[in-house]
């Protein structure tokens, strides 16, 4: 299973998302939807080895949490506005206690808590943070080959540097993509790419 750990630290945890204002009002929505669509879409059809997770910490209320897992999801598509009115449908529900996941609809499930939460439910799979300043992940990859035929979690921000307070003191190693910092999106790509030929 290969699993993408998306924060949104301004990213809109309830009520109507605007989806005309993505990266504006709905707080850098659009680093989100984007992300995911990335993560779970190919050219015809949904990665089913593919576990997403946002991470909405801009309010109003509680951080919130939603998974979307390729297995059993329906409904969402390419465009980007579609999909933000699929994740959107979450933010009108009452907001589910911490830990504790509910079903929005078939393969989209939300939750209160932040990213030490999933750390702690991801406490069986391999996690990196992506850092450009870290060791290259594509060495990695070479040095271990049976690294990624296993469960491996990526942790990515929108435009705003993660911090140690947000990974709370859990074990994550540090891999990078490049010299150079990426887009969300596009780093999910290169994840993918780079996992998929050692496949």
């Amino acid at each position: 299973m290969r699993r993408f750990a998306v924060v949104g630290h301004r990213a809109m945890a309830r009520g109507k998302l605007p989806i005309n204002d993505l990266a504006g009002a709905a707080g850098r929505f659009d680093v989100l939807v984007r992300a995911t669509t990335a993560a779970l879409l190919t050219s015809h059809g949904l990665r089913d080895d593919v576990e997403v997770i946002l991470h909405l910490g801009g309010g109003p209320g509680p951080p919130r949490r939603l998974r979307l897992n390729g297995i059993t999801l329906r409904g969402l598509h390419a465009d980007e506005r579609s999909a933000a009115g699929t994740l959107g449908k979450a933010l009108l529900n009452p907001q589910p206690p911490r830990g504790q996941w509910k079903e929005v609809t078939p393969g989209l499930d939300e939750s209160g808590g932040t990213l030490s939460d999933t750390l702690r439910e991801w406490k069986d799979t391999t996690v990196f943070l992506l850092d450009a300043d870290a060791p290259s992940l594509e060495g990695m990859l070479d040095d271990d080959a049976d690294l990624a035929s296993s469960d491996l979690g990526f942790v990515l921000s929108d435009d705003q540097p993660l911090g140690e307070d947000d990974l709370d003191g859990h074990d994550v190693a540090r891999c990078s993509l490049g010299s150079r910092w990426l887009q969300g999106h596009a780093a999910v790509h290169i994840v993918h790419w780079l996992l998929d030929r050692q496949a």
